[in-house]
């Protein structure tokens, strides 16, 4: 079945989505929701059962399984994926083929192939399909992009640091994971795609070089990656789990007219003075912003902001800087 032919629920009704990821970012997405009138989460599908369970009970979220075919049987509208990065692009392929518009968060797949089969399953069924590109709807960043836009900013430099202290595998609640992340395919997902959204050019020229692997956990620890577009816009990002100090991504927009600090949703000037951000948006919340786009899409039947197709240029750029490292 082609999935454009599927419709939403009957007008007043809610749209039933499928929440799958018990794990951090699945809460906040679970608490996004909640502030979202006419949507349900109609299911939860997690991993690790006591979790999953517990999860639920919090959330009020009545039914919940360990098994994402079950929950893609029931009667509902869409997905949300929030599971571990080597699951994305299977499971946004499977929720697809069963004709659910879907949510995967970043990045969409860990390699170029995976993304690539992504875009064309979403265009073989017709469904709405995104990506988890935060940075393109929290506020801060869309202060920026509006003035970029209106012609009263030019990008000359973003300076990115990415900053974590994960010598250990666990997740942002000091959980132990079951799959290993990954500072290119993951976090510099993050930075690739805003600079190219913010800048409105392909990335054209980029280099990469990374420190010395974990010995257990096999990963690079330390990573320095620079990029450019036509116009001469520089993006310099700065990656790490050996951080040992305030944790997060910090973005330093240096323009012809003012630099610009954002950290999250909230967003200062060169000189640490806060900016107005009231009238920006609905809410100062990028991931309930990005969860009401994909919602928004759905009901009108349009092409997302962050749709797989407008983000399979950042998956390619960060194949090209992966061509570049030395392994040491």
């Amino acid at each position: 079945m082609n999935a454009a032919e599927c419709t939403l629920a009957d007008e007043g009704t809610a749209v039933k989505i499928i929440l799958a990821g018990e794990g951090a970012i699945g809460r906040k997405h679970a608490a996004a929701l909640q502030r979202i009138d006419g949507v349900e989460v109609a299911a939860l599908v997690g991993g690790i059962a006591e979790d999953t369970a517990a999860f639920a009970d919090e959330f009020g979220i009545e039914r919940w399984t360990l098994n994402l075919a079950e929950a893609l049987a029931l009667d509902a509208d869409a997905a949300i994926l929030a599971t571990p990065t080597q699951l994305h692009a299977a499971q946004a392929i499977e929720t697809m083929r069963a004709g659910k518009h879907v949510l995967v968060e970043i990045p969409m797949a860990d390699n170029l192939a995976d993304s690539e089969a992504l875009v064309r399953v979403q265009q073989e069924t017709g469904v709405t399909a995104m990506a988890c590109h935060t940075r393109r709807f929290n506020p801060s960043h869309q202060w920026v992009h509006d003035r970029i836009r209106r012609g009263e900013l030019t990008l000359q430099h973003l300076v990115v640091e990415t900053y974590f202290f994960r010598r250990e595998n666990r997740n942002a609640l000091g959980k132990p994971r079951t799959w290993t992340d990954h500072l290119l395919w993951h976090h510099s997902c993050h930075t690739v795609d805003l600079f190219g959204y913010q800048t409105g050019e392909p990335i054209t020229a980029g280099w990469s070089q990374q420190g010395p692997r974990h010995p257990e956990l096999g990963i690079a620890m330390d990573m320095t990656i620079g990029m450019s577009v036509p116009s001469g816009a520089l993006c310099t990002l700065s990656l790490s789990f050996n951080n040992n100090g305030p944790l997060g991504t910090f973005f330093r927009y240096i323009c012809d007219n003012g630099t610009y600090i954002a950290r999250y949703d909230d967003l200062v000037d060169g000189y640490d003075k806060p900016v107005d951000l009231s009238g920006v948006a609905f809410s100062n919340d990028g991931i309930e912003l990005q969860d009401r786009e994909f919602i928004s899409a759905i009901e009108a039947g349009r092409e997302p902001n962050a749709s797989v197709a407008q983000c399979l240029g950042a998956m390619q750029t960060i194949d090209m800087l992966e061509k570049t490292i030395v392994e040491r």
